[in-house]
């Protein structure tokens, strides 16, 4: 029987990416919960081995806007007291942050594009980014930063963001920047939010064409991660079974 594992999605544009692929290594079937269409959220995770939060144009705090969020918070918190892996992908390691009583706030500017991200000494220990190079080229798409949950651990910054990336517990992770995304999101979303990209001066051409240079070493590194956290799920599965 194939495992399953839930997928919050904010927009249609943010979607697993390669992050399925990692899925489908390891005998993973993602099950999509398109919460900004109106679909119901899960209110536990009885059947789901592993939880997901994607990316999205909203902030935490705008939970008066869209209420949806409360209820992905609440399943957050589930999954935490439970001790079921998490991965939370920019909105989603924001979401997880703020589970976990960590402030979320807007940033001084938006960092949109290619830009360094440098893994901190905790990652050359972690179970997840052991053995990756130190410095790459990371895609980013966000406006808000957040503290870096007690007790948490810092795996990964940027220049404009401290903390770009973490593990909380040893199986519940947040990632600010992209490493899901393929070259058909990429351009997605920079036709989704194509008026964003104008207010910040940000040629969207320049970034899609910038991919070339830095979008398959990127999904290297990303798919050794990814794969390696959706073998959190099948030793969760391995431990619960024994």
């Amino acid at each position: 029987m194939r495992m399953k594992v839930h997928v919050l999605q904010h927009i249609h544009c943010e979607t697993l990416g390669i992050i399925a692929d990692a899925l489908k290594s390891k005998g993973i079937t993602p099950h999509y919960i398109r919460s900004f269409a109106g679909e119901e959220i899960p209110r536990d995770m009885t059947d789901a081995a592993g939880l997901i939060i994607m990316g999205g144009p909203m902030g935490v705090y705008e939970q008066d806007i869209y209420p949806y969020l409360r209820e992905e918070l609440q399943l957050i918190d589930i999954a935490l007291r439970q001790g079921t892996p998490i991965l939370g992908v920019c909105l989603g390691s924001q979401l997880l942050a703020a589970a976990l009583g960590a402030k979320v706030k807007k940033n001084t500017a938006k960092e949109i594009g290619w830009y360094p991200i440098t893994l901190t000494d905790a990652a050359i220990r972690d179970t997840l980014w052991k053995g990756v190079e130190a410095s790459f080229a990371g895609f980013h798409w966000h406006g808000d930063i957040f503290d870096l949950p007690q007790g948490a651990v810092s795996l990964a910054a940027s220049a404009l963001t401290p903390c770009q990336a973490y593990r909380y517990g040893t199986n519940a992770y947040g990632f600010l920047f992209h490493m899901e995304v393929t070259r058909e999101q990429i351009v997605a979303m920079a036709d989704t939010f194509r008026e964003e990209l104008q207010n910040e001066g940000i040629d969207s051409h320049v970034m899609v064409a910038q991919a070339s240079a830095h979008l398959s070493s990127l999904q290297q590194i990303a798919t050794t991660v990814y794969e390696r956290w959706a073998g959190l799920l099948t030793a969760s599965r391995d431990q619960a079974g024994s």
